[in-house]
């Protein structure tokens, strides 16, 4: 998940994968797509690092952090990239982790 700008629109984004995919395209530009999520409340932390070790950081957000502060899960986690990966070495790579939460009590 990566966040555009307003002045990008569908059209831009469709006109950029065809061009993508005009000659060799990216091994998963099918599943390129362009939404608006509307999430609500959320609890989210930055992680530095690899993308591998997420797994410790998302169990102590899911496990410890969101049930201390009377909070439950609505929905599936996501991540939004702030690093090029191609680019940045795997220890300098910073992710946002975001789950979506409501008040325990509904």
């Amino acid at each position: 998940m990566i966040m555009v700008p307003d002045w990008i629109d569908v059209a831009l984004v469709e006109t950029a994968i065809e061009r993508a995919g005009a000659k060799t395209p990216p091994a998963r530009l099918g599943d390129v797509r362009f939404e608006t999520l509307s999430e609500g409340r959320c609890v989210q932390t930055l992680h530095l690092g690899s993308f591998d070790d997420e797994g410790p950081v998302l169990q102590r957000m899911h496990e410890e952090f969101i049930p201390a502060e009377g909070l439950r899960m609505t929905g599936r986690h996501h991540e939004i990239y702030l690093s090029d990966v191609r680019k940045s070495a795997p220890e300098k790579l910073r992710t946002i982790l975001r789950q979506p939460v409501e008040s325990a009590g509904g």
